[in-house]
């Protein structure tokens, strides 16, 4: 069967210049494209890809043009009207799941990464045409493709044979090609917001004479930001712009702008963005609006933006967005119409949000947070914050990143890259949208304890993003990512000149997972000797109201030093005595004297807000307690999760996936688009991948009850086969003992539901089960949602599985961190290693299943919900007991 549509396989892809081009399926309209590429290769090209010298007559190349999408596949690198490139594979007659591959660039164009795009583009649509391995001949001395094969990922092997190396590599996607395309993708990313974010020349497209309005503020900004290098104002209207020269048009600038900052009405947008095309700008900013935010004719309208953008292979931030800002010191750029400027910092920031930038911008400034960058993205037509991401993961002027999110492009892709930056640089968010408002009806516990809010806190559990709630959380945890390191463990000191504020700290801690540990013996002997009597030695540490600066210095020192602590909560309310600038120089000089070996975080709860002293000295600083633990609980946290491994998948080397693949075609017949697997098909499925279910037998009369009664071993289970919710419409029955009790409950079972009207059911049989006893009642099951692809979850199960909720989620595929975290974070946890009593069950078998089913979703994309509840974890293996398991055709699998 053909793609069922090939355009889904149509991708831009940034190369490593910056530029982009676009990957689709080759039509039969891209004959004169072809010939045109023809005549551009060197003959040294051609030898090397067909083995010999030949030529190419026009109805030789409409054989490579004209594809069926089925046998026969390829794929052009298109830029403007040109063909750059073009990979093809064609299936072996004798084994249609083999394809042999083959990829040419033209010699111009080599070097840039297309060759590697296009092999890629090749492997895509693998699955849907059960294309399982790929086969090719590369001459010996084409070092560019063998190299090139090797790069991708794709863990190729080669067989020497003379002058040939013949290769082979499968399909399926590893953690190697993952990685290599995410490598590819930050030397992209770098290249091409390098023009965003440093370029040479900048042209502001309807920069007006009054600085006040949207162009004009932000050619103001630009020149009173001090930034170092030209910037023209095109103005078709007037002659000069705020006492500057202006140019009518971009093509009269004196030179070529890097970057194109659009501030005109959206009617005027399309004819820039040509225009800057044609004379070879980079990347445009569109700060102006009036596309896919207004409905359908603005969809269209930036569509035609972007198709633009892409013929010239420029990168877009916007349309609809505020602008973009370089905040380090040695080039300043504020190209935004926020008149803040905020100081040169290590903080980046990335906004969906125009006005809550601006905001953002003041609220920087006002905290006195230094920025290295900001990008307001607006529409996302092109820049993403994956993009951004993987920009700052190499800028050297930025330690932290903060993001406002509303939406995810590819969420996927978002967890591997903030998974691999976190480990070197933090990365907080504040995600919009957590109300369960729009969830949709889901049909399985999984489903809907999986809905909602609930992928993009799994997303960011996996990935150590540091979740906040509002913005003041999120520069609360920056103010101490920025200034402080990340503690070494949760427990914390808190040292304070008042009693009330220590003990409310120490509960906010506690609220936010930190521990306030007893302090060592000797930590309290040294207080003791440095403090009043009245004091109070114990964590918290009171050293009331006559602490002098120097108390504060000493005291704080003594805790670092403490091999309990991890991090110090230093509180200071002013007493008429003392003066909060010469306590704050005191902690800063004991900050300098620990040389950042323990995080130091304050509250001054003074009425003229924190001193001066406070923010030279890096000392993070609240207002009120439960503020400083709230901010610091997540850092521990995050902390927490950058020193654990990060875990790899665990492969299944057993799985029968072509019996698998047959379940799945046969469920999926006649063009059906959705459904549900009877009970011998879910049964089938699971034991594919080695996932135990109870044993048990299909039966549909009461004779077929009692001869199954007879072949297994009682007393058993009896429930209805249909993949409904069984106990919720009365459709089980436990403990029955022999033949003659079974057949009777089926003959009593079918009329109970015959007469209400259920007899639909009833036709699809009954599940006789050998009863499992003993063991906890888990859960574990798979849906899938529209953006994030299969969520996974485990919990603990039964029929109370939804009430309880007891249960972690996370986004496939699962690595053995993962599984790991998921157990580990259930409150009934101590239930599976024994508690009060009970014997601990088999944990590493229900870790076993949960890798089981992850490799299942990777091998079957059609699973669309799985539902195994109950799963009996027994002190020896599991058992699955009920599975209700749905596909849906659309579903496929997410290479990147």
């Amino acid at each position: 069967m053909p793609l069922e549509d090939p355009q889904a396989y149509v991708e831009d892809v940034v190369l490593r210049d910056g530029r982009t081009v676009r990957i689709r399926p080759i039509r039969p309209d891209d004959l004169d494209a072809m010939m045109a590429m023809w005549q551009r290769l060197s003959p040294e090209t051609i030898r090397l890809r067909f083995f010999a010298p030949r030529t190419m007559s026009r109805e030789q190349m409409r054989y490579f043009t004209e594809v069926d999408n089925d046998m026969r596949v390829g794929f052009v690198a298109e830029s403007g009207d040109r063909i750059l490139g073009v990979s093809r594979f064609d299936r072996l007659e004798e084994d249609p799941s083999t394809a042999e591959f083959a990829v040419m660039v033209e010699d111009a164009e080599q070097g840039r990464g297309i060759g590697t795009a296009l092999l890629r583009a090749v492997v895509e649509p693998a699955d849907e045409l059960g294309v399982t391995g790929f086969v090719g001949d590369v001459m010996r001395e084409n070092e560019p493709m063998l190299r090139l094969l090797r790069d991708a990922g794709l863990n190729p092997k080669f067989t020497s044979d003379g002058s040939v190396v013949k290769t082979t590599f499968r399909s399926t996607p590893t953690e190697d090609f993952l990685a290599s395309a995410d490598e590819q993708d930050r030397q992209a990313a770098v290249a091409s917001l390098t023009s965003v974010f440093r370029p040479r020349s900048i042209a502001v497209v309807g920069a007006g004479r009054s600085p006040m309005s949207i162009g004009g503020l932000v050619f103001r900004n630009l020149l009173d930001g001090r930034f170092d290098g030209p910037v023209y104002p095109v103005n078709p209207s007037t002659t000069h712009v705020q006492s500057v020269a202006a140019y009518p048009s971009l093509s009269r600038c004196p030179q070529i702008p890097e970057l194109v900052i659009v501030c005109v009405p959206a009617a005027d947008v399309a004819p820039v963005c040509e225009e800057a095309g044609q004379l070879g700008s980079k990347a445009l900013v569109i700060v102006s609006a009036g596309f896919a935010e207004t409905g359908d004719a603005g969809r269209a309208a930036e569509a035609e933006l972007m198709e633009i953008a892409r013929r010239f292979g420029m990168r877009v931030v916007g349309p609809n967005c505020m602008g973009v800002l370089n905040g380090s010191s040695d080039l300043r750029m504020n190209g935004t119409f926020s008149q803040v400027f905020p100081a040169p910092g290590r903080v980046a920031f990335s906004s969906q949000s125009g006005a809550l930038g601006l905001s953002v911008l003041a609220a920087a400034e006002r905290l006195g947070l230094g920025i290295s960058s900001f990008a307001s993205v607006g529409n996302k037509a092109d820049i993403s914050g994956n993009d951004l991401l993987q920009y700052w993961e190499s800028d050297d002027d930025t330690d932290v990143i903060l993001l406002y999110l509303e939406s995810f492009g590819n969420p996927r892709k978002f967890g591997r890259i903030a998974r691999r930056i976190g480990r070197s640089k933090p990365i907080a968010a504040v995600k919009s949208g957590r109300s369960s408002a729009g969830e949709r009806a889901a049909s399985s516990h999984t489903g809907a304890l999986a809905a909602g809010d609930v992928a993009v806190e799994a997303l960011f559990s996996q990935a150590g993003v540091i979740r906040v709630d509002t913005l003041e959380d999120l520069f609360g945890v920056a103010s101490i990512l920025a200034n402080q390191p990340a503690p070494s463990g949760n427990r914390v000191a808190i040292l304070t000149n008042a009693g009330g504020p220590g003990i409310l700290a120490a509960d906010a801690c506690e609220a936010n997972g930190l521990e306030v540990p007893e302090l060592a013996e000797e930590t309290r002997a040294q207080l003791q000797q440095l403090l009043p009597a009245e004091a109070a030695t114990h964590n918290p540490v009171d050293m009331i109201a006559s602490a002098s600066p120097a108390d504060y210095r000493q005291a704080m020192s003594i805790l670092a030093g403490d091999p309990h602590v991890d991090a110090l909560l230093v509180i200071f309310i002013p007493p008429m005595v003392t003066l909060a600038g010469e306590v704050a120089r005191a902690m800063g000089e004991a900050a300098e004297e620990l040389q950042g070996s323990t995080p130091i975080v304050s509250v001054f709860m003074s009425e003229k807000g924190v001193p001066a002293e406070l923010n030279e000295a890096r000392i993070p600083s609240f207002t009120f307690p439960e503020d400083a633990a709230a901010a610091l609980g997540r850092v521990a946290r995050y902390g927490r999760w950058r020193r654990r491994p990060l875990g790899h998948v665990v492969e299944i080397s057993d799985a029968d996936v072509p019996t698998a693949r047959a379940v799945v075609a046969e469920a999926l017949s006649e063009g059906q688009q959705k459904a549900w697997l009877d009970a011998r098909q879910a049964d089938t499925l699971l034991h594919a991948f080695g996932i135990t279910t109870a044993t048990a037998r299909v039966v549909h009369t009461t004779d077929e009850a009692r001869a199954a009664a007879t072949e297994l071993d009682g007393p058993f289970a009896l429930k209805i086969a249909a993949p409904v919710h069984k106990t919720d419409i009365g459709g089980v029955r436990l403990g029955l003992e022999g033949p003659d009790e079974v057949a009777r409950t089926v003959s009593e079972l079918h009329a109970d539901l015959e007469r209400d009207d259920r007899a639909h059911i009833a036709a699809q049989g009954y599940l006789l089960q050998e009863m499992v006893s003993g063991g906890v009642e888990t859960v574990a099951g798979v849906t899938h949602d529209a953006n994030f692809g299969p969520l996974l979850m485990a919990g603990l199960g039964g029929t109370l599985v939804e009430l309880l909720r007891d249960v972690a989620v996370r986004i496939h595929p699962l690595t053995d961190t993962d599984v790991d975290d998921m157990l580990t974070s259930l409150r009934g946890f101590p239930l599976l290693t024994g508690y009060r009593g009970s014997p601990p069950v088999d944990v590493d078998a229900f870790k076993g299943l949960l890798f089981r089913m992850s490799a299942l979703v990777e091998e079957v994309p059609e699973i669309d919900e799985v539902d195994l509840n109950p799963v009996f974890v027994c002190t020896e293996g599991i058992a699955v007991v009920d599975a209700r398991i749905k596909l849906a055709r659309h579903h496929r699998r997410r290479r990147r």
